[in-house]
Protein backbone atom coordinates (compact mmCIF):
# COMPACT_ATOMS: atom_id res chain seq x y z
CA UNK A 1 0.00 0.00 0.00
CA UNK A 2 1.23 3.49 -0.81
CA UNK A 3 1.74 6.22 1.77
CA UNK A 4 -1.43 8.31 2.29
CA UNK A 5 -1.82 10.88 -0.47
CA UNK A 6 -2.76 14.52 0.04
CA UNK A 7 -3.05 16.87 -2.93
CA UNK A 8 -3.99 20.53 -2.52
CA UNK A 9 -3.55 23.53 -4.75
CA UNK A 10 -3.52 27.07 -3.34
CA UNK A 11 -6.17 29.36 -4.72
CA UNK A 12 -3.89 32.26 -5.46
CA UNK A 13 -1.31 31.91 -8.27
CA UNK A 14 2.30 31.57 -7.14
CA UNK A 15 3.15 34.74 -9.03
CA UNK A 16 0.52 37.41 -9.01
CA UNK A 17 0.30 39.82 -11.90
CA UNK A 18 -1.65 42.98 -12.54
CA UNK A 19 -4.08 41.07 -14.76
CA UNK A 20 -4.61 38.18 -12.30
CA UNK A 21 -5.26 40.73 -9.55
CA UNK A 22 -7.80 42.52 -11.74
CA UNK A 23 -9.61 39.23 -12.44
CA UNK A 24 -9.75 38.39 -8.73
CA UNK A 25 -11.16 41.85 -7.95
CA UNK A 26 -13.64 41.63 -10.83
CA UNK A 27 -15.17 38.41 -9.47
CA UNK A 28 -14.87 39.31 -5.80
CA UNK A 29 -12.28 36.66 -4.99
CA UNK A 30 -10.20 37.36 -1.90
CA UNK A 31 -6.99 35.96 -0.48
CA UNK A 32 -9.04 34.02 2.08
CA UNK A 33 -10.31 31.54 -0.51
CA UNK A 34 -9.59 27.95 0.67
CA UNK A 35 -7.19 25.78 -1.35
CA UNK A 36 -8.54 23.33 -3.88
CA UNK A 37 -8.36 19.85 -2.34
CA UNK A 38 -8.05 16.85 -4.66
CA UNK A 39 -7.46 14.31 -1.87
CA UNK A 40 -6.83 14.51 1.86
CA UNK A 41 -4.84 11.69 3.47
CA UNK A 42 -6.17 9.23 0.88
CA UNK A 43 -5.21 5.57 1.38
CA UNK A 44 -4.32 3.91 -1.93
CA UNK A 45 -4.14 0.11 -1.82
CA UNK A 46 -1.83 -0.08 -4.83
CA UNK A 47 1.00 -2.53 -5.49
CA UNK A 48 3.79 -2.33 -8.09
CA UNK A 49 2.27 -5.17 -10.16
CA UNK A 50 -1.24 -3.69 -10.29
CA UNK A 51 -3.13 -2.18 -13.20
CA UNK A 52 -4.71 0.91 -11.64
CA UNK A 53 -7.39 2.98 -13.37
CA UNK A 54 -7.89 6.60 -12.30
CA UNK A 55 -11.17 7.82 -13.71
CA UNK A 56 -13.70 10.62 -13.34
CA UNK A 57 -14.85 13.75 -15.16
CA UNK A 58 -12.42 16.33 -16.49
CA UNK A 59 -11.05 18.49 -13.68
CA UNK A 60 -11.86 15.99 -10.93
CA UNK A 61 -8.18 15.47 -10.01
CA UNK A 62 -7.47 12.05 -11.50
CA UNK A 63 -4.27 13.18 -13.22
CA UNK A 64 -2.96 14.74 -9.99
CA UNK A 65 -3.57 11.51 -8.07
CA UNK A 66 -2.10 9.47 -10.91
CA UNK A 67 1.15 11.41 -10.73
CA UNK A 68 1.37 11.27 -6.94
CA UNK A 69 0.96 7.49 -7.06
CA UNK A 70 3.48 7.32 -9.90
CA UNK A 71 6.08 9.14 -7.81
CA UNK A 72 5.78 6.63 -5.00
CA UNK A 73 6.11 3.70 -7.40
CA UNK A 74 8.90 5.31 -9.44
CA UNK A 75 6.72 4.79 -12.49
CA UNK A 76 7.98 5.60 -15.98
CA UNK A 77 5.88 8.36 -17.58
CA UNK A 78 5.38 7.21 -21.16
CA UNK A 79 4.62 10.74 -22.35
CA UNK A 80 7.90 12.11 -20.96
CA UNK A 81 10.27 9.54 -22.46
CA UNK A 82 12.52 10.88 -25.23
CA UNK A 83 12.03 8.71 -28.28
CA UNK A 84 15.08 7.43 -30.16
CA UNK A 85 15.60 8.31 -33.81
CA UNK A 86 15.86 4.70 -34.94
CA UNK A 87 13.42 2.20 -36.51
CA UNK A 88 10.85 0.93 -34.02
CA UNK A 89 12.21 -2.60 -34.10
CA UNK A 90 15.67 -1.30 -33.09
CA UNK A 91 14.36 0.82 -30.21
CA UNK A 92 13.34 -2.06 -27.91
CA UNK A 93 15.48 -4.55 -25.97
CA UNK A 94 15.19 -8.32 -26.15
CA UNK A 95 15.07 -10.88 -28.91
CA UNK A 96 13.46 -10.13 -32.24
CA UNK A 97 10.47 -12.28 -31.27
CA UNK A 98 10.04 -10.38 -27.97
CA UNK A 99 10.24 -7.03 -29.76
CA UNK A 100 7.72 -8.11 -32.39
CA UNK A 101 5.37 -9.43 -29.74
CA UNK A 102 5.43 -6.24 -27.65
CA UNK A 103 4.97 -3.96 -30.66
CA UNK A 104 2.13 -6.12 -31.99
CA UNK A 105 0.40 -6.09 -28.59
CA UNK A 106 0.48 -2.29 -28.75
CA UNK A 107 -0.97 -2.26 -32.25
CA UNK A 108 2.20 -1.97 -34.31
CA UNK A 109 2.36 -5.30 -36.12
CA UNK A 110 2.64 -4.13 -39.72
CA UNK A 111 6.07 -4.80 -41.21
CA UNK A 112 6.41 -1.37 -42.83
CA UNK A 113 5.67 0.35 -39.50
CA UNK A 114 8.41 -1.60 -37.76
CA UNK A 115 11.01 -0.03 -40.05
CA UNK A 116 9.87 3.56 -39.49
CA UNK A 117 11.22 5.92 -36.85
CA UNK A 118 8.91 7.42 -34.21
CA UNK A 119 9.02 10.79 -36.01
CA UNK A 120 7.51 9.15 -39.11
CA UNK A 121 4.43 7.85 -37.28
CA UNK A 122 0.99 9.36 -36.91
CA UNK A 123 -0.03 10.68 -33.48
CA UNK A 124 -1.98 7.50 -32.73
CA UNK A 125 0.84 5.23 -33.86
CA UNK A 126 3.37 7.23 -31.85
CA UNK A 127 1.17 6.94 -28.76
CA UNK A 128 1.09 3.16 -29.13
CA UNK A 129 4.85 3.08 -29.61
CA UNK A 130 5.33 5.18 -26.47
CA UNK A 131 3.30 2.57 -24.60
CA UNK A 132 5.50 -0.25 -25.90
CA UNK A 133 8.67 1.76 -25.29
CA UNK A 134 7.67 2.43 -21.67
CA UNK A 135 6.71 -1.19 -21.06
CA UNK A 136 10.11 -2.33 -22.32
CA UNK A 137 11.69 -0.62 -19.29
CA UNK A 138 10.19 -3.36 -17.08
CA UNK A 139 9.15 -0.80 -14.45
CA UNK A 140 5.63 0.41 -13.60
CA UNK A 141 4.40 2.77 -16.30
CA UNK A 142 2.24 5.88 -16.16
CA UNK A 143 -0.21 6.69 -18.96
CA UNK A 144 -2.23 9.87 -18.51
CA UNK A 145 -5.18 10.46 -20.87
CA UNK A 146 -4.95 6.77 -21.77
CA UNK A 147 -5.77 6.12 -25.44
CA UNK A 148 -7.34 9.56 -25.85
CA UNK A 149 -5.82 9.98 -29.32
CA UNK A 150 -7.12 6.59 -30.52
CA UNK A 151 -10.51 5.69 -31.93
CA UNK A 152 -12.61 3.61 -29.58
CA UNK A 153 -11.96 0.29 -31.37
CA UNK A 154 -8.18 0.72 -31.15
CA UNK A 155 -8.49 1.98 -27.57
CA UNK A 156 -10.41 -1.11 -26.47
CA UNK A 157 -7.97 -3.50 -28.13
CA UNK A 158 -4.97 -1.72 -26.62
CA UNK A 159 -6.69 -1.79 -23.22
CA UNK A 160 -7.30 -5.54 -23.47
CA UNK A 161 -3.73 -6.25 -24.55
CA UNK A 162 -2.29 -4.03 -21.84
CA UNK A 163 -4.22 -6.03 -19.23
CA UNK A 164 -2.65 -9.20 -20.60
CA UNK A 165 0.84 -7.68 -20.55
CA UNK A 166 0.53 -6.53 -16.94
CA UNK A 167 -0.70 -9.97 -15.86
CA UNK A 168 1.98 -11.85 -17.76
CA UNK A 169 5.00 -9.69 -16.91
CA UNK A 170 4.13 -8.31 -13.47
CA UNK A 171 4.92 -4.80 -14.74
CA UNK A 172 2.26 -2.51 -13.26
CA UNK A 173 0.47 0.31 -15.07
CA UNK A 174 -1.20 3.49 -13.81
CA UNK A 175 -3.79 4.88 -16.24
CA UNK A 176 -6.05 7.93 -16.23
CA UNK A 177 -9.02 8.33 -18.56
CA UNK A 178 -12.49 9.83 -18.68
CA UNK A 179 -13.74 6.93 -20.84
CA UNK A 180 -15.73 4.33 -18.91
CA UNK A 181 -16.08 2.15 -22.00
CA UNK A 182 -12.58 0.74 -21.37
CA UNK A 183 -13.36 -0.63 -17.92
CA UNK A 184 -14.22 -4.20 -19.00
CA UNK A 185 -11.20 -4.48 -21.29
CA UNK A 186 -8.76 -3.06 -18.74
CA UNK A 187 -10.19 -5.22 -15.93
CA UNK A 188 -8.22 -3.12 -13.39
CA UNK A 189 -6.96 -4.43 -10.09
CA UNK A 190 -7.77 -1.07 -8.51
CA UNK A 191 -10.16 1.67 -9.60
CA UNK A 192 -9.69 5.19 -8.23
CA UNK A 193 -12.81 7.19 -9.08
CA UNK A 194 -12.53 10.95 -8.59
CA UNK A 195 -15.82 12.76 -8.06
CA UNK A 196 -14.33 16.23 -7.45
CA UNK A 197 -13.85 18.47 -4.40
CA UNK A 198 -11.83 15.85 -2.54
CA UNK A 199 -14.37 13.06 -2.96
CA UNK A 200 -12.48 9.95 -4.09
CA UNK A 201 -13.54 6.30 -4.07
CA UNK A 202 -10.85 3.59 -4.11
CA UNK A 203 -11.91 0.04 -4.96
CA UNK A 204 -9.69 -3.04 -5.08
CA UNK A 205 -11.36 -5.64 -7.28
CA UNK A 206 -11.14 -9.37 -6.63
CA UNK A 207 -9.04 -11.29 -9.10
CA UNK A 208 -11.06 -12.61 -12.01
CA UNK A 209 -10.55 -14.06 -15.43
CA UNK A 210 -10.05 -11.32 -17.98
CA UNK A 211 -12.97 -10.83 -20.30
CA UNK A 212 -14.15 -8.15 -22.66
CA UNK A 213 -17.33 -6.61 -23.88
CA UNK A 214 -15.49 -5.60 -27.02
CA UNK A 215 -16.58 -7.18 -30.29
CA UNK A 216 -13.10 -7.07 -31.79
CA UNK A 217 -11.94 -10.44 -33.08
CA UNK A 218 -9.39 -12.13 -30.86
CA UNK A 219 -7.27 -15.24 -30.97
CA UNK A 220 -3.77 -14.31 -32.14
CA UNK A 221 -1.29 -14.74 -29.27
CA UNK A 222 1.99 -14.99 -31.12
CA UNK A 223 4.28 -12.44 -32.68
CA UNK A 224 3.32 -11.52 -36.27
CA UNK A 225 5.29 -12.83 -39.19
CA UNK A 226 7.74 -10.18 -40.40
CA UNK A 227 6.11 -10.20 -43.85
CA UNK A 228 2.55 -10.19 -42.54
CA UNK A 229 0.09 -7.39 -43.18
CA UNK A 230 -2.46 -6.05 -40.77
CA UNK A 231 -5.15 -3.40 -40.71
CA UNK A 232 -6.11 -0.59 -38.32
CA UNK A 233 -2.50 0.60 -38.15
CA UNK A 234 -1.27 -2.76 -36.90
CA UNK A 235 -4.17 -4.27 -34.94
CA UNK A 236 -6.38 -7.03 -36.26
CA UNK A 237 -6.82 -8.92 -32.98
CA UNK A 238 -5.91 -8.89 -29.34
CA UNK A 239 -2.40 -10.23 -29.07
CA UNK A 240 -0.08 -11.30 -26.30
CA UNK A 241 3.53 -10.41 -25.58
CA UNK A 242 5.87 -13.30 -25.16
CA UNK A 243 8.23 -12.74 -22.27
Amino acid sequence: MLAPVTVRYPFRPARRSLVSGQVADLFGLTGDEPPHTVADNLALDVRPEDLVLFTGPSGSGKSSLLREAGKQLNAVDAAALPLPDVPLIDALPGTVEERLGLLAACGLGEARLLLRTPAELSDGQRYRFRTAFALSRRSPILLDEFAAVLDRTLAKVLAFNLRKLVTRTGVGALLATTHDDLLDDLNPDVTVRCHGDGDVTVTRHPAKKNGSASTTTCGCRTAPRPTGRTSLGGITARTGWRS
